[in-house]
């Protein structure tokens, strides 16, 4: 039996998917773990890529009507096997370790807990100035608003803020008490609002920086901004759907975006974005 099932969903990105793939066959526990790939929609170069075992892991290919993540990660959850799920993106490149930190984390920590590994932009890609913002910032991953939690627990106040899916990890028992909502078609926010559901499950989350891994995704500013403009949408569906989510600014706290949108500055121009659809 596994030890660790990484679920990984993905959209016609085979070839950065193979990367991926890759990288875990590297794991320093690799033949402890199942990698269940989850395609949202069928695509072929996808597909070829699991024509013929070639892996040398334990690869489980599925494929869903298009939806979204969400769909996925749940597709992927009811065909897991081992007692820990890992969550990871297509363009994740784990380092060697990274599978046998979280593990390990689970088994020197007695509560329900999800492990948060770390993540940084692969210098392969080419960073780009909005890209080392966005890191900076927090607005990408917010890692140095954290930094002072290394190897401990997240205040459960602020912890939904940082349940990224891109690299997390809990066990298969909480990831099925927690399924994802199905009901939100746009990017962005699904895993926070997951983050609050497990914050009122009693799962706390830990963030463990030797859990490592790059994320191998090039963005420009246009990119960033025009994924800006998606988020301010995605928040105002997922606060309809759930009145708790606190990421849709509101009274002094918008009126400080608006002002705030009226400088030339990288955090003007995204808080620009990021509100235009916002009443």
């Amino acid at each position: 039996m596994p030890r660790l099932s990484v679920i990984i969903p993905t959209y016609r990105r085979s070839e950065i998917l193979a990367e991926c793939l890759r990288r875990l066959e590297r794991q320093t526990i690799a033949q402890d773990i199942e990698i269940i790939i989850v395609s949202d929609g069928h695509d072929d170069k996808t597909a070829a890529l699991f024509a013929k075992p070639t892996w040398r892991v334990l690869v489980k290919f599925l494929e869903v009507p298009k939806s979204q993540q969400g769909t996925a990660r749940n597709e992927g959850i009811n065909h897991a096997t081992a007692p820990v799920v890992l969550f990871i993106g297509d363009d994740i490149f784990l380092e060697p370790d990274a599978c046998e930190v979280h593990l390990t984390a689970h088994e020197s920590l007695k509560t329900p807990v999800a492990v948060l590994g770390f993540t940084t932009w692969d210098p392969e890609v080419g960073i780009t100035p909005v890209m080392t913002w966005l890191e900076t910032s927090g607005w990408q991953f917010g890692y140095p608003q954290i930094a002072a939690y290394s190897h401990a627990l997240i205040p459960e106040n602020i912890q939904h803020q940082y349940t990224y899916t891109s690299h997390i990890s809990l066990s298969l028992s909480e990831a099925k008490k927690n399924l994802f909502r199905t009901d939100v078609h746009l990017y962005g926010w699904e895993d926070i609002e997951w983050g609050m559901r497990l914050s009122n499950a009693g799962v706390h989350l830990y963030y463990e920086p030797r859990a490592k891994a790059l994320h191998h995704h090039r963005m420009t500013l246009q990119d960033s901004l025009k994924r800006m403009e998606t988020l301010g949408v995605s928040a105002v569906e997922i606060k309809e759907k759930v009145p708790d989510f606190d990421r849709v600014p509101k009274g002094w706290k918008l009126f400080y975006y608006r002002l705030a949108a009226l400088l030339p500055t990288m955090a003007g121009k995204h808080r620009l974005a990021f509100i235009k659809n916002i009443a």
